[in-house]
């Protein structure tokens, strides 16, 4: 079994000698790894998020313990 070194000095070898057609395919198999990474959640969920907790942190919105959300929860599913 190749240990990750064997197989970085490989791909690191066979790079340094790749024309350049290979070298864009492997640009665009690490393009497509980021592009995976980044998060599918959209900028305005966090913006929402951001408005929702300053309004609960100046005591502008009602918010539960969670001793009152499992209560609640409890009493809501009999």
């Amino acid at each position: 079994m190749d240990t990750i070194i064997d197989i970085r000095k490989r791909i690191h070898a066979f790079v340094d000698q790749a024309d350049e057609k290979m070298l864009r395919i492997f640009n665009e198999l690490i393009s497509a790894k980021s592009s995976e990474d980044e998060s599918s959640i959209p900028k305005s969920f966090y913006e929402e998020l951001d408005k929702r907790r300053e309004r609960h942190l100046k005591g502008e919105s009602k918010s539960y313990t969670w001793e009152e959300v499992k209560n609640k929860a409890r009493t809501s599913a009999k």
